[in-house]
């Protein structure tokens, strides 16, 4: 059978653009380590880092959300912290205030009192990241407002956030609501109502109207303490979060890696063949491809 030259050219230089591109993709995953640099190397395994790749961006979006959730609950949680060394200095004055008292020292503590009640309405108005923290969802103004007298002493506090919690989303599963609840944010203008009952009491100078506000000053105390204890909940259960998708996140990674990863000792040796086929195949078509008909009529 007659074969035409043309074909035999034609065959010979397909075979060395094979080689040739085979040569190049080698070489690419050489120098950078990655077998997959288009989808048509590996269609099932592209489809697959795909997926991979969404879910940990996902799982990153979700890192994002629980350090966020994170920072405003450990915000809250220095608010009560605060409230509760205010309750715990309440609690001593309110002790003081019903022994026997001249009536010199039961108005330095009413004034004491005083100076509580504004630093208790500086915590409970507090503010993380320009959002109001004890406020529900009402994050855009302050959520205690107070009533003052003549002098300018605080007669009065009123709570104007909304009893609604923000949740954050920490799985596709699972959220958490790192804000205090409507219950706790509503108690916490009870406490400060009670400071002024306590410093109008000791203001008073009688014994008896102090030992009438402790039972209130103990309420509120218990709820300060069960709102923290709450807020250290919360924190923990982010905490946990935050490992599992750090562990998530080196499982993705490896599984990515794994997927897209050259085995480098074994694709140096193909790299190899494949040049030693290029340079053959070069040779072997300088050599056919010389030779014309008048070589072979000599």
């Amino acid at each position: 059978m007659r074969v035409a030259s043309t074909t035999v050219s034609d065959n010979i230089i397909r075979q060395i653009q094979q080689l040739s591109s085979q040569q190049a993709r080698l070489q690419t995953q050489v120098s950078t380590g990655q077998r997959i640099s288009a989808p048509e190397d590996d269609p099932a395994a592209v489809a697959r880092v795909l997926d991979l790749t969404t879910e940990r961006r996902q799982l990153a979006q979700y890192g994002q959300n629980a350090s966020a959730a994170l920072a405003v609950s450990q915000a809250s949680y220095s608010g009560l912290q605060n409230l509760k060394q205010v309750s715990d200095r309440a609690g001593e004055l309110a002790t003081l205030g019903t022994g026997t008292l001249g009536t010199d020292a039961m108005s330095a503590y009413a004034t004491e009192t005083n100076q509580l009640i504004e630093q208790a309405v500086q915590a409970a108005n507090g503010t993380f990241n320009g959002s109001y923290l004890y406020a529900g969802t009402a994050v855009d103004a302050p959520p205690f407002t107070v009533a003052r007298d003549a002098s300018g002493q605080i007669t009065g506090v009123t709570y104007a956030g909304n009893s609604a919690q923000a949740a954050v989303a920490l799985s596709p599963t699972s959220s958490i609501t790192p804000n205090t609840d409507g219950t706790t944010n509503a108690g916490l203008a009870t406490f400060i109502n009670q400071l002024v009952s306590l410093r109008d009491a000791l203001a008073s100078g009688t014994a008896s109207a102090v030992t009438a506000v402790q039972p209130g000053l103990t309420t509120s105390e218990n709820l300060l303490v069960s709102s923290i204890a709450d807020v250290g909940g919360v924190q923990t259960r982010i905490e946990a979060a935050q490992s599992q998708q750090t562990d998530r996140t080196t499982s993705l990674d490896s599984l990515i890696s794994s997927e897209t990863s050259t085995d480098l000792p074994t694709t140096i040796v193909k790299l190899n063949q494949v040049q030693t086929a290029y340079q053959a195949a070069l040779s072997s078509a300088a050599n056919i491809m010389s030779h014309s008909l008048l070589d072979y009529l000599k």
